[in-house]
């Protein structure tokens, strides 16, 4: 191919193009957003550096597996409350469901497994079918989910009542066993542990985990994306009831017994749990790390204030401030966020 003399010229007064610069990597804006979780993980590792420093052998197995097995049914309330506040919402009705849960275990369960079996699944349907019930109220009558679950957790301990009016039952020996069943030096709450970690890494790439994130950062974009409301929201609570009624049974493998008012206990927590680990309180940021993390705060602080030798009133306290200066991180990364997105 020949060139005419003119090309040069054009080429040689062509300007050369500027290839834009890569953007560098926003570590300050990657900190802030991670803020929440960081003061968590720095919490818990000065709690339990404080605990080892006065008390012997907490780092070791057979103290991960005792901790572990003390803050798991917190942990499986907390991971359903989690899903919930993910999508901008909030469960009380877990604490009428974990009642409820246990006082079916203690009147049904038998010495035969199946029979047991059949019941710990009956329960397990019924607490994701009552979530579910919750979100689809939420959703057609319009409702706050404040006042819907409030009112199902009222429902739900008045027939814990009716079963069972006094803490009593009991279930069988070998269930009460499952929560010290090892697997190479690991219990089976660890392992459970574990599980859930693996639950979240899967539900939180899929579709149904995305809209749910999607909606509680922003429902009426989700809504004009395509997003099913209704079906979020049954989904989200439906799971919340589900966990709830998981943490009822393995509460039982630690009491032994059934209680018609011990899910009171966990309503709470479960959401300090969360806030504690950087989920906002807002909707669409959160992870269940964190969520566990804060379990374990909340449950190593009873332990440090028994072996600390002070009343047992100041754990209510001790739980307040690390909750008030978690929102405080959790503030930041928000007002953070926002600002970049400006």
């Amino acid at each position: 191919m020949v060139m005419s003399a003119e090309q040069p010229m054009e080429m040689a007064q062509r300007p050369a193009e500027i290839k834009p610069a890569k953007p560098g990597i926003d570590w300050r804006g990657r900190l802030l957003d991670r803020a929440p979780f960081l003061v968590a993980c720095l919490m818990l590792a000065l709690i339990i550096g404080i605990y080892g420093s006065l008390q012997s052998d907490v780092f070791s197995l057979d103290e991960l597996n005792l901790d572990t097995a003390a803050a798991m049914t917190l942990m499986l309330a907390a991971t359903g409350q989690t899903i919930v506040l993910v999508r901008g919402g909030i469960d009380l009705s877990i604490g009428g469901m974990i009642s409820l849960g246990t006082v079916i275990a203690a009147t049904r369960f038998t010495d035969d497994p199946s029979t047991t079996a059949l019941w710990a699944l009956i329960i397990l349907a019924l607490g994701f079918v009552i979530g579910a019930l919750n979100g689809l109220l939420i959703s057609l009558l319009r409702l706050q989910p404040f006042l819907v679950t409030l009112a199902t957790w009222s429902i739900l301990n008045g027939v814990a009542m009716i079963i069972l009016p006094t803490d009593g039952g009991s279930v069988p020996g070998w269930w009460v066993g499952f929560a010290s069943a090892q697997l190479i030096g690991l219990t089976s709450p660890v392992w459970m542990l574990l599980a859930l970690l693996a639950f979240w890494w899967w539900f939180r790439a899929t579709r149904v985990g995305i809209a749910i994130q999607a909606t509680g950062s922003n429902e009426k974009s989700a809504f004009l994306s395509g997003v099913s409301i209704t079906r979020v929201n049954l989904v989200t609570y439906g799971l919340s009831g589900l966990f709830a009624a998981g943490a009822a049974l393995f509460l039982v493998t630690q009491t032994g017994a059934g209680s018609p008012t011990i899910g009171k206990d966990y309503i709470l927590p479960s959401v300090a749990a969360a806030v504690i680990g950087g989920v906002s309180l807002f909707g669409g940021r959160g992870h269940l790390a964190g969520t566990l993390i804060g379990a374990f705060v909340l449950t190593l602080i009873g332990n440090l204030v028994f072996v600390l030798h002070v009343s047992s009133y100041w754990q209510p306290v001790a739980s307040g401030v690390i909750l008030l200066l978690s929102v405080l991180a959790s503030s930041v990364a928000e007002k953070a966020a926002r600002s970049r997105v400006q």
